[in-house]
């Protein structure tokens, strides 16, 4: 245990109400220790991070000291004002607050607590979140987005003046995203409101504590703006290694609970052949369909939407004994969730087929098994989802792992090994994204006009924004007052003004109401329609045949020229105007850049490395079945398998073309941005690439040129051709040749506030929402090319889908640990890749199709031709 989770002495003298204690014993519970230990806390001022595993009572131990507080509170007189909301309860999901809300209703009901609580979200009725701020409850449940518009509120001040503690469930998933950046702000401006306001974290998962301590608390502490002291705010100073010896960090507590009942995960072992490709798992749906009906209610995870459709449809045709079975996520609408939820606490479903909607701490019905279908791409993913079976710290957790192909048993086994060890893989936090910051700033001068001084010194208390010079933040406000300079001319985009008094305020009245509309940090992903127009005319012909649609994750990857498959056809890539994709036919050519649509994540670094691990060393894989060793085995004889720290590269012929495929295991997007950028290199070496593919796991590029040979002979050398300074012009070459840039500049633009997407009474089409921003872009790229939108756009991308620190990370790691297997047929390993070579699937729907001469492929690999 941490030597911040030990209890000093004064922190074991809390002392629960009679009532509660009534409460305890009525049930035949005892306080846990951990829970008396975070009152305490709370109760000396300090804000607390709480690390617990599933089922020890994070959610109760987090409002512990708020009921207690309330309980102890003396009764509103007659005449005197109504109070302000008590406790604030941040959840990353809307399903979670109104789980939360019915959960902790018990025990306030039981105990006989005068306290009302109540939600607050995207679905509460208008006419009830005005009421709730006319009256406000002791506790109200909500989210990021609604704690934005409620700070955006000319008497926030009055609302929030009686707020003691914000209580931030499943931290570990709010902070690592824009909405975690507008929460940050959000609790910047809580804390101007209230110095004194206390933080209690919650989470199960946490790969570095310390960067969520720091999160909770204000950062920024020499300035003293608002008066109050480090412990006043509960905040504990600790120093930082990276910080001068003279400087320290501020850090809430933190509480670690050890122990909880392991749990007890299996690996499907299937009878059936594990196939080499795919995401479906559809062989395994009658495997799968076995175990739900050998147990009360069973909880199945997919990664993706689309997935969850797929399963939801195979396991009703496999239903042969009309078993209740639902499907939960967040495309459906909210009527429709909330009766499954409704049938979940009932206890009236055997099975429910979910998404990330479900992977957080919510507690509802006896669910007595967890099956994920696919990889869960991430340790602590895994452990979140399984938690939800056996909701309870000391009864084990039951899960079983259904694998969709041959890579993914590895995967899976890395999964469960690093899940029995306690190993944690969340996102490292990354620094405030700009875009928020103008969505914040803007809301600001709604609420109330502000100093530019006073509301950077409260940005800086932030923790993802302690970082930001005065000169970026400028800019920023700069942004908000007037575009930039090349927009300034434009009236509509100078949103506030500096007035005599030396403070910003909004311009107009309507600024406010357009914030109020279009808050928060959330883009929906759009999707582009397919219209032939001729070969070579570009977007200048209109009006020819729509194909279908595909999502812009996909289009946006591509340049002019090249080639993809689509419905059935091979398609040469025009161009993008406003929503629409421009393509013509492209007889007898190959296609490009065939897409691979796998699952939502993609691996993490963790469990790549043991992967990686597993697959040198065979005396691991007797824990595999017999398929997949076998497979591994026969990998070694027929080619080499790569050491823990090696880049393997296998080039072989096949069909008249030649093909590299390379094995980093560092995640789709990273592989995908790698692909792109060595097409390039291998064109300039006169390789003639046609297209590429990747995967989680592996790359293939495939040419008309003989590449085995080059690098040989020593006309390409693998060390050159994988030197790091691909991250520089020509990652900025192939950029200013993309869409992508636009299309990111695109969600910045509609963050920050510079493109609204709805208006009182209408909601911008993508079209609109398009056109606006291209044109801007446009403009900006020409006449200001370090605008502070750019900037955020540039940022975003290298973190997005080109994943480009990872990818640098795996450049710099082999360097000089190439090793290049020259072959005369294909690879055992190399399979699951070719495989993916023509998928017509570019919309990421899972689909299983293979190549034609897929058996072919697998006879020559296993040499059994």
């Amino acid at each position: 245990m941490n030597d911040q989770s030990r209890p000093e002495p004064s922190e074991q003298s809390a002392i629960l109400p009679e009532p509660f204690l009534k409460w305890f014993a009525g049930r035949g519970w005892q306080p846990r220790a951990h829970q008396l230990d975070l009152l305490a806390r709370a109760q000396a001022g300090k804000s607390v991070l709480l690390i617990a595993p599933t089922g020890a009572g994070k959610t109760l131990a987090g409002f512990l000291p708020t009921l207690v507080d309330l309980a102890n509170r003396p009764k509103r007189r007659p005449g005197q004002a109504r109070r302000g909301v008590h406790t604030l309860y941040i959840s990353p999901l809307k399903a979670l607050a109104v789980d939360i809300e019915r959960n902790l209703g018990k025990p306030v009901a039981e105990i006989g607590l005068p306290i009302t609580l109540e939600t607050r979200t995207g679905d509460t009725p208008a006419h009830k979140r005005q009421r709730q701020k006319l009256v406000p409850p002791d506790i109200l449940m909500t989210t990021p987005e609604q704690l934005a518009l409620l700070i955006a509120s000319s008497d926030a001040p009055r609302f929030f003046e009686d707020l003691r503690y914000i209580v931030l469930d499943e931290l570990h998933s709010l902070v690592t995203s824009k909405r975690g950046h507008l929460l940050s702000l959000g609790l910047a401006r809580l804390r101007r409101f209230v110095p004194g306001l206390q933080a209690i974290g919650l989470s199960a998962t946490v790969s570095d504590p310390d960067e969520l301590r720091r999160w909770l608390v204000p950062q920024d502490l020499s300035s003293r703006l608002w008066g109050g002291s480090a412990q006043s705010a509960g905040v504990e100073i600790t120093p930082s290694a990276d910080a001068p010896p003279e400087r320290k960090t501020p850090m809430a507590d933190l509480i670690e609970v050890a122990g909880g009942a392991k749990p007890e995960i299996s690996i499907l072992d299937s009878q059936e052949r594990v196939p080499w490709a795919g995401h479906s798992a559809r062989y395994a749906i009658p495997e799968i369909y076995g175990a739900i009906r050998r147990h009360t209610t069973t909880l199945l995870f997919v990664n993706t939407r689309s997935q969850a459709e797929f399963l939801f449809q195979e396991l009703w045709r496999a239903n042969d004994d009309n078993l209740p079975i639902a499907l939960h996520h967040g495309s459906l609408d909210v009527s429709q969730r909330r009766r499954v939820e409704k049938a979940m606490e009932t206890n009236s479903l055997r099975a429910i087929v979910a998404t990330s909607t479900l992977d957080l701490g919510i507690d509802w019905g006896d669910v007595d098994l967890v099956i994920h279908v696919g990889a869960p791409k991430g340790a602590s993913r895994l452990a979140q989802r399984i938690g939800r079976s056996n909701h309870r710290m000391d009864e084990p957790s039951q899960a079983i792992l259904v694998p969709a192909n041959r890579f993914e048993v590895l995967e899976c086994r890395a999964a469960v090994e690093a899940n029995y060890i306690g190993a944690q893989d969340t996102p490292p936090l990354v620094e405030g994204a700009l875009d928020v910051l103008c969505q914040h700033v803007l809301g600001s001068a709604v609420g109330a006009p502000f100093h530019a001084d006073d509301l950077f010194k409260e940005v800086r208390t932030a923790a993802p924004y302690a970082a930001l010079d005065r000169h970026t933040f400028d800019r920023v406000v700069d942004f908000v007052a007037t575009g930039g300079y090349a927009l300034k001319s434009y009236e509509r985009y100078a949103r506030i003004k500096l007035t005599k008094d030396g403070t910003w305020r909004i311009s107009h009245p309507r600024v406010a109401q357009q914030y109020r509309l279009n808050v928060g940090t959330i883009i929906e992903v759009p999707a582009l329609t397919v219209r032939y127009v001729r070969e070579g005319r570009g977007m200048v012909a209109r009006g020819g045949p729509a194909l279908g649609k595909i999502e812009e994750a996909f289009l946006e990857t591509l340049v002019p020229g090249d080639t993809f498959l689509f419905s059935g056809k091979v398609l040469r890539f025009e161009g993008i105007r406003e929503n629409e994709c421009f393509v013509s036919n492209a007889p007898g050519k190959d296609a490009k850049v065939p897409y691979y649509g796998g699952g939502k994540f993609p691996l993490s670094t963790y469990l790549a490395e043991v992967v990686r691990a597993m697959l040198a060393d065979p005396r691991r894989w007797k824990q595999l079945p017999d398929q997949v060793s076998d497979w591994l085995r026969l990998q070694s004889e027929k080619s080499i398998l790569p050491k823990r720290e090696d880049l393997l590269i296998e080039t072989f012929p096949r069909g008249g073309r030649h093909y590299m495929v390379a094995y980093p295991f560092e995640g789709r997007p990273a592989h995908q941005t790698l692909g792109m950028l060595l097409t390039r290199r291998l064109e300039r070496a006169g390789a003639r690439p046609l297209g590429f593919v990747a995967t989680d796991y592996a790359l293939a590029i495939w040419s008309l040129g003989d590449m085995g040979r080059m690098f040989g002979r020593g006309e390409l050398p693998l060390g050159q051709l994988f030197d790091e300074d691909m991250l520089g012009d020509d990652l900025d070459a192939w950029l200013a040749d993309s869409w992508m840039l636009k299309r990111t500049f695109r969600n910045c633009a509609l963050i920050s506030g510079l493109i609204e997407k709805r208006h009182p009474g209408q909601e911008k089409s993508g079209r609109q929402v398009n056109v606006s921003a291209d044109l801007i872009y446009d403009v900006l790229r020409s006449h200001e090319p370090d605008h502070i939108l750019l900037q955020a756009t540039r940022a975003d991308a290298a973190m997005g889908l080109l994943d480009v620190r990872r990818l640098g990370d795996m450049l710099s790691r082999i360097h000089g640990r190439i090793v290049h297997k020259g072959l005369e047929q294909i690879s055992p390993l190399a399979v699951p890749i070719m495989l993916e070579v023509g998928k017509e699937s570019v919309q990421g729907d899972a689909d299983d199709t293979l190549l034609l001469e897929a058996e072919d492929m697998i006879k020559d690999a296993m040499g059994t031709q």
